[in-house]
Order: C-alpha cells, then structure tokens, then sequence
C-alpha cells in the first residue's frame, strides 16, 4: 500500500513558484493569484494577462499515478464531447498533465456559479438527469488505473492508515480493528447480495463539487473519479427529504435506468464514506494544512464518537 513519505509535498509552491510553473505552459500571469479550498491537492487562481484567468492543480505527489490522471482527464474529456457541463483541462499540444520541477500539475478554465439549491424539485430532477447522462457515458467503457468503490479500499485500506497513525488512542487500538473487520464483513455480505454492475463515476459526488449558474449546474472536479455502483453519485445528494429524493431519482430514470436494490447500498456506502474520511485525515495529518484545519483528530472523544458511530451502524444493520 501507498504511503506518504514526504509529509510536506507542497512547501515549495511558493506565489514565484506557481506563477512560474504556469509561465512554462506558455501563459503570461500577470501576479495576481488567489489559492482555493483544497486539502487533498492546491489549487490556485491565477490572473493571465488580457485574458481570463486560469486555475492550476498541482497534484499531491505519491497518491495517483500518472496513467490513473491521466484517466480522469480523458474522462472529463469524454464528458464535455457528450456535451456534458464538466470542466475538463486545458490540452497544450495534446498534453493534459505537465511537471514543473517535479511538481505535477494541470490547468482548467475558471468556471464561475453559486451553490445549487438541493431541496428544490425542479433541481434534483436536473441534477438528476445530468448524472444519468454523465453514468451512460461513464458505462462505455472501464478504468484500468483509477480507485474501485470497494471495501478493501474504502474500508481495510483506509482503516490501515488510522492503526498505523498516532492519532488513534492506544486503548480504542483493539475496538477499532475489531469493528473494522466486523463491519467490513457485514458490508461484504451487503454488496455480494445486491451485486451491483460497476462503471466509471465522479465518485465524490457532494454539493461541494457542483456549482450553479443561470444556465444550468456544472461538475468542476473528478479528482476522485473510481469504478463504483451508479448510487455512489447520487446519495450524497439526497439531502431533503423523501420528495426530493424521489425527484432526484425521477430525472435519473429519464435518462438511464437504476437498479432498485442499488438503494439498499446508501447506508453500506455512508459508512464507507465515513471510515474513508478518517483514514484520510490520518494519512495526510503531518501535513501542516490538516492539523490546522481538523484539529479535533487529536482528541481521543472524536476517536471513541467514530467508534461509536461503527458500533450504531452494526446495530442497525
């Protein structure tokens, strides 16, 4: 398994450093530049002269390979062929993914917008058909090099990087381990008794990755693009209650049909979610930006909540 040797993989992208970088693809920034919200990658705006700016993503190195990257952008670009509202990257010379002084990075077009309005009607149908077109696409063909939705690495892979950290009190080391496996067992019986067909998603699918405009909602970013069930991109976005997601579940089946016994999967798929996270923030926790920004991984309350949380889960279920 993937480990994170360099526990600051982003210290040089110093404001000379990025403008740089972005002067080497043949741009002219004119030095304005604003860094956006991003933990996993950094992300920066960048003003170019007499022309509109650019965003640039430098990649945290060691977590995809450059053929997985170079799936995603292919994706993207499949997407915005189906005339699709995705925000694909910038092609110099046919190139999608570039390196500046081992830093490797990728250029996009700034999309604007506003968050969407989730609990309307009229939105989730919307929202609806989009990712049922988005899944036919997603459906032509398979990933070779990208993540699969699956309990080993959503779960085992994910629970490794919490046992290995410190920030996992010594006396919750057993109880952890212990539902980890008892979960990942109950969930590998959910999954082999609903079989669900698997095909290429956005796979983070929140509100977080959708903007709204006049036109429409457009996705801005696939960075976790996996092989998954077609539910992974839609539960995330039931957020107002049985109308509106019967709504959102009606635009989708304009466009492509759902499994029904993929709705059994939401809660399996949360709680995959929910270890996910934490074994993510376990991972990246000696970068400098997640202490700052998740300062409650250090306390052993949210450790003994989590675990808790897993024991809820396995009584319901």
């Amino acid at each position: 398994r993937t480990r994170v040797i360099n526990p600051t993989p982003f210290a040089e992208l110093s404001p000379d450093f990025v403008l740089d970088a972005v002067a080497a693809l043949g741009f002219e920034p004119d030095g304005r530049l604003l860094a956006l919200n991003s933990f996993e990658n950094r992300v920066y705006q960048v003003g170019i002269e007499d022309a509109d700016p650019l965003i640039a993503k430098f990649y945290r190195p060691g977590r995809w390979s450059d053929a997985a990257i170079h799936e995603e952008h292919a994706f993207s670009d499949e997407l915005v062929e189906a005339e699709l509202p995705v925000v694909a990257p910038l092609r110099i010379d046919g190139e999608s993914l570039f390196d500046f002084d081992a830093q490797r990075l990728a250029l996009f077009p700034r999309r604007g917008g506003r968050a969407p309005e989730l609990e309307g009607l009229d939105v989730a149908q919307w929202l609806g058909r989009l990712i049922a077109r988005i899944h036919n696409v997603g459906a032509r063909r398979g990933f070779s090099a990208r993540a699969q939705i699956d309990v080993d690495t959503r779960v085992h892979d994910a629970a490794d990087h919490v046992l290995d950290s410190q920030l996992l009190p010594a006396h919750l080391g057993a109880r952890y381990a212990h539902l980890i496996e008892t979960v990942a067992e109950r969930l590998d019986l959910q999954f082999g008794a609903i079989a669900p067909r698997t095909l290429r998603l956005h796979g983070d699918c929140h509100p977080g990755n959708l903007l709204w405009t006049d036109a429409g909602p457009h996705f801005v970013d696939l960075d976790d693009a996996a092989s998954g069930p077609a539910i992974q991109d839609l539960w995330m976005l039931m957020t107002g209650g049985a109308a509106q997601r019967a709504a959102l579940l009606e635009g989708y089946a304009e466009f492509r049909e759902l499994e029904f016994g993929e709705l059994q999967l939401i809660e399996p798929l949360r709680i995959m979610r929910q270890i996910r996270h934490a074994g993510w923030i376990a991972a990246r926790y000696d970068d400098p930006a997640f202490p700052r920004a998740f300062p409650f991984a250090a306390e052993p309350r949210w450790w003994e909540e989590h675990c808790n949380d897993l024991m809820n889960w396995l009584e319901r279920e």
